[in-house]
């Protein structure tokens, strides 16, 4: 098992073998292997690929690499989600809660933003007070207690993917369909879930640009996790202009909670409410697309899910006035409307120029040692196909300093073309497997 024999296996096309995987992996939790040798072979994988059965042992030998969550106390089926990224995309804060309050455990550990891509992590702790840095324990018990838990990835939790999607990072090895499978679902099968539904994403504001790569990725992801023993449901959602209104991390919370009120935009409540159908029926409270949307609108409703959310927020230590009051919430210095430059219909809200103006405000992060600004974002952002007066403001730019401001205000202007006609609307959601 010396690292250079397996590394030259792979060079040359050969499928690895269960043990040869499982040494990888160890060389990467131990320190056994050399970082330039954990590199060569995600170069090796990445471009030369692996088979199904390969995914699926480097899966379990990532998962195996730490503490594997046993959440068997917890009464029902437990079922996470997980999205593979995107711009705007809230889709976990309101989700979970609605989700728990018709009865359905949701263990849900979570990630930050970095590049384009926001995190959730990075979006709760934006609530005074908000930890996410539970250990195993304390999280098994708010599962236990609450029916949900939303937290980080603690150091037991598979620590072999925290070293290898760093080395991913820095060696232009991210976009590997294997390697995407086992950072995901290594994490995912830890918490001690019994099924996943995922969101996988295409579009410009997507890793997958193409529904062609995202239905495979989709497909490996649901095969996987099959193999792994667990109930697996991807749906392929639209990632060309922003989900929701607000980019930002402050500001995605706000939405969230308006979410949760039932007064969210109607594109994020359309994906949350269809994530959510998707849990149910795994979790064995509804046999039907439409009888699971019903129980979730109605704990919307009468009040339980907000109810739920508020509840989960005082257990992690977060300020629950906020959820009543967000504008608790941390406040730019700045709020500035970016008008429309003449009148006529929004034709395109790219959703990558949208992410980089905020990324430029501070809301995200280019590289992972940069702090991110919770206040600063766009919010009251327009949809394809309304209609806007000459003038009128096409979102509100959320901003902490003045050069950040103006850089943002000519990245938003190019990032949004208004026309004299709609284009035509394509489905959000694309297909399920």
């Amino acid at each position: 098992m010396f690292p250079q024999h397996i590394i030259a296996r792979k060079r040359d096309g050969h499928a690895l073998t269960r043990e040869e995987i499982a040494a990888f992996v160890r060389g990467a939790t131990d320190g056994s292997w050399a970082d330039y040798q954990l590199s060569a072979l995600l170069m090796a994988i990445f471009l030369k690929g692996m088979t199904p059965e390969e995914t699926a042992h480097y899966t379990d030998a990532m998962m195996h690499s730490g503490v594997v969550a046993d959440l068997s106390a917890v009464p029902g089926i437990k079922v996470d989600k997980h999205s593979t990224g995107g711009v705007g995309d809230k889709v976990s804060i309101p989700l979970a809660p609605m989700v728990v309050a018709c009865g359905v455990p949701v263990p849900m550990i979570s990630g930050r933003g970095l590049g384009h891509s926001g995190g959730t992590l990075d979006k709760l702790e934006s609530i005074p007070g908000f930890r996410t840095d539970l250990s195993i324990e304390a999280y098994r018990a708010q599962v236990a207690r609450l029916g949900c838990a939303l937290i980080g990835q603690t150091k037991d939790l598979a620590p072999s993917d925290k070293k290898l999607y760093a080395l991913r990072d820095v060696t232009a090895t991210v976009e590997c369909i294997p390697l995407i499978c086992g950072s995901i679902l290594s994490k995912k099968l830890a918490e001690g879930i019994d099924a996943l539904v995922l969101d996988v994403k295409f579009g410009r504001g997507a890793f997958m640009k193409t529904i062609a790569e995202a239905r495979q990725l989709a497909a490996a992801l649901v095969a996987v996790g099959r193999a792994g023993g667990k109930n697996v449901r991807a749906l392929l959602t639209a990632m060309d202009q922003p989900l929701g209104r607000a980019v930002g991390n402050a500001l995605e919370v706000a939405e969230s909670i308006a979410c949760l009120r039932g007064a969210g935009p109607a594109d994020l409540m359309e994906v949350t409410y269809a994530l959510g159908a998707h849990m149910l029926m795994l979790g064995g409270v509804a046999k039907t697309e439409a009888e699971a949307r019903a129980k979730l609108e109605r704990v919307v409703r009468d009040g339980t899910a907000l109810a739920k959310f508020r509840e989960i927020v005082a257990a992690q230590g977060g300020d629950a006035r906020t959820i009543d009051d967000p504008a608790r919430l941390p406040q730019a210095k700045f709020k500035v409307p970016l008008p429309a430059p003449r009148a006529g219909v929004v034709a395109d809200v790219d959703a990558m120029g949208v992410a980089l103006a905020a990324l430029r405000l501070g809301a995200g992060r280019a590289k992972a040692s940069d702090r991110i600004d919770p206040a600063v974002g766009v919010d009251g952002l327009v949809k394809v196909g309304e209609r806007v007066a000459a003038g009128a403001p096409l979102c509100v730019i959320h901003a902490s300093d003045d050069a950040a401001l103006a850089e943002a205000q000519r990245m938003l202007a190019a990032a949004i073309a208004i026309g004299d006609s709609a284009p035509p609307a394509s489905p959000l959601i694309a297909e399920v497997l």
